[in-house]
């Protein structure tokens, strides 16, 4: 049985989807964090699940946590998605009326007790949102480094590297807001994460990251699917919901960093080079007559030379411009599902130009690219305004 209790002021959060063979790991490392940095303090371990049927509830509940009592909560069958897992977490945030709040991915294979000192300290001393700073391989989370990354950077005026990393923790007053918000059906899927980032950003809360070293889970490589459809549709709807905030706001956020940072060797990743060619030049074909008139003449001519001749090599100018026309288009379309279906062949594009370029680079000059992306995305935010205010 799901152990009772009344009031906690920890609760350590785990949204899950079948990930039996891990869950069990990550429950065991959050209850030695626990006892072994607030044993002054009480404390709970929830599994938010999807209603898996691989054995999750019962790796979770027979992982062994002393005296850290444990609770299992699932949606319903017909309901998936981690937002809605978060939303079930939320409610219980509020119910237990917990001091602080930190989430871990359930795949992860590098956490430690540490983290849970890492991640609940600064909450307990007035923080409100904190992500995750990792050391993670440059190719794993390509929709980080184009996309959430470079528009985190440049619009919301807030250097958060990681916004969508899974990891994080979190206030009781920023769980209110968060269920008091609105909430669309991207949101209650993959959209959570960048939802909750956005929002903490563009609310006045006080936000910051942590230093985690490297991050080893399940990578996310390049891939379509609802991730994408989900996080950028969210982080589009964001951008026009307040685009006010971002057009006339001048001053940066300031995100403090917790921890030193120091260089870790990130997990290794293989990346299909070819595969991802591939799909960059068939959803072009596929979507060139939206495309035509998504991009500026001079953008798409370029695209579709590359697309023509099958060598992709968009640089990080080119692409800072593109993604621009998107969230432009976007913003006017009818049929915005349709939009984000365009990008998805000029994302492979992008990512595959990326892997070219960077291939004879290290780590460090990789990701010193990456972050030289999210400058360049900052110093063309006219074009986006500009587009935006004709």
């Amino acid at each position: 049985m799901d152990e009772v209790i009344e009031g906690v002021d920890i609760i350590a959060g785990i949204p899950s989807l079948n990930e039996a063979d891990n869950i069990a790991f990550v429950t065991q490392q959050l209850a030695l964090g626990l006892r072994e940095h607030f044993s002054h303090l009480s404390a709970l371990i929830i599994n938010v699940d999807n209603n898996s049927k691989d054995g999750t509830r019962e790796a979770f509940m027979s992982a062994d946590t002393g005296d850290i009592p444990k609770r299992y909560i699932s949606t319903d069958a017909a309901t998936v998605g981690k937002g809605n897992n978060m939303w079930n977490l939320l409610h219980e945030v509020v119910k237990e009326r917990a001091k602080a709040v930190m989430v871990v991915d359930a795949d992860l294979k590098s956490i430690t007790p540490e983290w849970v000192k890492i991640f609940v300290t600064p909450i307990l001393e007035g923080n409100d949102y904190i992500a995750p700073l990792y050391s993670r391989n440059e190719y794993d989370g390509t929709i980080t480094n184009h996309i959430t990354y470079p528009l985190i950077y440049s619009l919301f005026k807030a250097n958060i590297r990681q916004p969508i990393g899974g990891d994080f923790s979190f206030s009781p007053r920023m769980a209110t807001k968060w269920l008091d918000m609105e909430w669309e059906e991207s949101t209650r899927q993959y959209g959570i994460d960048i939802f909750m980032t956005t929002s903490a950003l563009l609310n006045g809360f006080k936000v910051g990251q942590v230093v985690l070293g490297s991050k080893v889970h399940k990578p996310s490589a390049p891939k379509l699917g609802p991730m994408f459809t989900q996080v950028v549709s969210t982080l589009f709807s964001n951008i026009s919901r307040f685009q006010d905030t971002w057009i006339n706001g001048k001053a940066r956020k300031e995100c403090q960093i917790f921890g030193q940072l120091s260089y870790k060797e990130p997990q290794g990743l293989p990346i299909d080079y070819k595969e991802l060619k591939r799909k960059g030049i068939d959803g072009f074909f596929k979507e060139e007559r939206l495309l035509s008139s998504i991009l500026p003449l001079p953008h798409y001519n370029i695209v579709k030379k590359m697309h023509a001749t099958g060598r992709w090599n968009i640089s990080s100018r080119l692409w800072t411009k593109i993604l621009y026309d998107f969230i432009h288009a976007y913003e006017i379309s009818e049929n915005r599902e349709a939009i984000i279906e365009a990008l998805k062949p000029v994302y492979f594009a992008r990512a595959a130009s990326f892997y070219r370029q960077t291939l004879e680079m290290t780590h460090q000059e990789s990701e010193e690219k990456i972050v030289n992306q999210a400058k360049l995305f900052h110093k063309g935010k006219r074009y986006l305004v500009d587009r935006f205010q004709r």
